[in-house]
């Protein structure tokens, strides 16, 4: 059929390497297929309310190492379960899915790039059950997704997370502190795992491995007892104790993306450890610190290379899909086979027992 004209939205949270991805798909279906390229604006709020923008091998020049994403993007915008805020503050759920197709039926897209994490990803698949040409692109600092080895913007997130870890370790140090860095990770600790692992880190607290609070405090009290007066603590925020729950900092029930905001594990970790032990105890939160700023040259190349590929499989009309690294090469992965599908890290992974025998403690008792 040829491609004449393709739509791409960027969804979820913004991430270092969506603008490489931009930038690509715009490229090679201008450059290869002479097709017109939209970009859909804030997601899939740009479907349900028609906005939208022409992207150019121009308009997309400059924005390589640029972080985020020049369409914007939005994790509250579900057409198929839209919430709206009340004046009394209650909210209520429309469909608005027609509405969206619509938009897509008037623009008359051969394909929609659809880029995001598990949930944008699922809705991609919804609509693509609806008859709407979809082809996936695997977008999410928490590097949670089934079926591809990695997704772009993670290792910028690592860095990130690893380099403070680095300057955190030299105040510790220099003042004999627990230091505790608490970073992105509501289910899987893959962020927390991999830069706790390079950046040194004593203790690693994941959301896959409830801790126990006294394996922690007798790590830092062995490390004082061999001359080293000081800890580094890397927690996920998804992370909590044996028995307990995660920290929140508000309810599904209140927000519009009808998920609860997950923060505060850090401090609540380190309140607990100042009644255990006599060391002084400092939390970092790095927060969104991560999602931002130029990418790493591994993202910069792979959310070139997923673009690349999608419009590839794009022309040769292989929707349904899902672009994934499967190193070395890019591939495709039924959508069908990832909707909703959270990569966890396996607790008999190579990476975790690697930590352990290095001695870092995951916040259990190895036997």
């Amino acid at each position: 059929m040829g491609l004449n004209k393709v739509g791409i939205l960027t969804g979820g949270g913004d991430c270092s390497g969506l603008n490489a991805v931009i930038r690509a798909v715009t490229r090679s279906a201008i450059i290869e297929h002479g097709a017109k390229v939209v970009g859909i604006e804030a997601g899939f709020e740009g479907l349900v309310f028609n906005r939208t923008q022409e992207l150019t091998i121009k308009t997309t020049r400059d924005i390589l190492t640029l972080g985020g994403t020049i369409l914007g993007t939005t994790n509250k915008g579900n057409p198929f379960e839209w919430r709206e805020q009340n004046a009394d503050g209650s909210i209520s759920v429309y469909d608005y899915s027609d509405k969206a197709v619509q938009t897509i039926r008037e623009l008359e897209l051969d394909c929609l790039f659809v880029v995001g994490g598990e949930g944008t990803l699922e809705l991609g698949y919804r609509f693509q059950e609806r008859g709407i040409p979809v082809i996936g692109i695997p977008k999410t600092i928490d590097n949670d997704l089934d079926k591809t080895d990695y997704t772009f913007g993670y290792q910028t997130a690592v860095q990130v997370a690893c380099e403070a870890l680095d300057r955190l370790a030299t105040t510790g140090r220099s003042h004999q502190r627990v230091m505790i860095l608490e970073v992105m990770g509501r289910t899987a600790g893959w962020i927390a795992l991999e830069a706790g692992i390079a950046g040194g880190a004593h203790i690693i607290l994941l959301p896959e491995i409830p801790y126990d609070i006294e394996s922690v405090v007798r790590k830092i009290r062995f490390r004082a007892r061999g001359g080293s007066p000081y800890s580094i603590i890397m927690v996920a925020e998804g992370a909590k104790e044996i028995g307990g729950d995660v920290v929140t900092q508000e309810s599904a029930t209140t927000r519009l993306q009808g998920v609860p905001q997950l923060g505060g594990i850090g401090f609540h970790l380190a309140n607990e450890i100042k009644k255990r032990i006599d060391l002084e105890v400092r939390c970092t939160v790095l927060g969104h610190v991560q999602r931002g700023g130029t990418p790493t040259a591994f993202d910069r190349v792979l959310g070139t290379r997923l673009g690349s590929y999608a419009v590839q499989a794009a022309a040769e009309e292989k929707f349904g899909t899902m672009v994934a690294l499967r190193t070395p090469n890019i591939t495709l992965v039924p959508l069908q086979e990832l909707a909703g599908v959270v990569r966890r890290v396996p607790l008999d992974s190579q990476l975790v027992r690697c930590a352990e025998s290095i001695g870092i403690n995951l916040g259990r008792e190895v036997g």
